[in-house]
């Protein structure tokens, strides 16, 4: 089943393959911060910021969340990096 980044009911992003691919996109986006809780206090944990979720959905009609990847991947790739 594939995943999507969501706010409230909307679906904000395309469908990917998986969980850890929206991840990513939430993390290249800025939607992620680290948090810790008083149990965990030697490691923060990665948590979605102003109530942002990652939940399964349908891709929508003519969506190929493998293509989405790719792309996605791709995309990453041609982006210049800051030494």
């Amino acid at each position: 089943m594939p995943y999507a980044l969501f706010y409230q009911d909307a679906k904000l992003s395309k469908a990917y393959p998986t969980e850890a691919d929206v991840w990513k996109l939430a993390r290249k986006s800025g939607l992620v911060v680290d948090t810790v809780s008083e149990e965990e206090k030697s490691s923060p944990r990665p948590v979605l910021d102003n109530d942002y979720e990652i939940r399964p959905c349908q891709p929508e009609p003519n969506e190929d969340p493998a293509k989405n990847k790719a792309d996605a991947d791709r995309e990453a790739r041609l982006e210049p990096r800051l030494n």
